[in-house]
C-alpha cells in the first residue's frame, strides 16, 4: 500500500521506497527510513503530513506515492 492510501490518524511502518538515490537521501535526512513507524496527520489533499516521533514531516504527493507502507494496529 502507498503512503497516500492511508487515512488520517493511521499508524504505519515504511516497507520500501520506490525511488532513486536522491529520493532515498532526502528521506533519510528527514528521518524517514525503511522500518520506521509514523502516524499520518493529513493527506486528503495537498501535501502529506506525518509525525515521526516528536517531529512533523511534510511530503509532496509525488514523493509520498513512492513510499510503500504497512498499517500498524496498536
Amino acid at each position: 500500500m502507498q503512503l497516500i492510501e492511508l487515512s488520517e490518524g493511521d499508524s504505519a511502518r515504511v516497507l520500501s521506497i520506490d525511488g532513486g538515490h536522491g529520493l532515498h537521501q532526502q528521506l533519510i535526512l528527514r528521518g524517514l527510513t525503511e522500518g520506521r513507524c509514523f502516524t499520518l496527520l493529513s493527506g486528503r489533499c495537498g501535501p502529506v503530513v506525518i509525525r515521526i516521533g516528536a517531529n512533523t514531516l511534510v511530503l509532496g504527493r509525488g514523493m509520498a506515492r513512492k513510499i510503500q507502507v504497512q498499517k500498524v494496529y496498536q
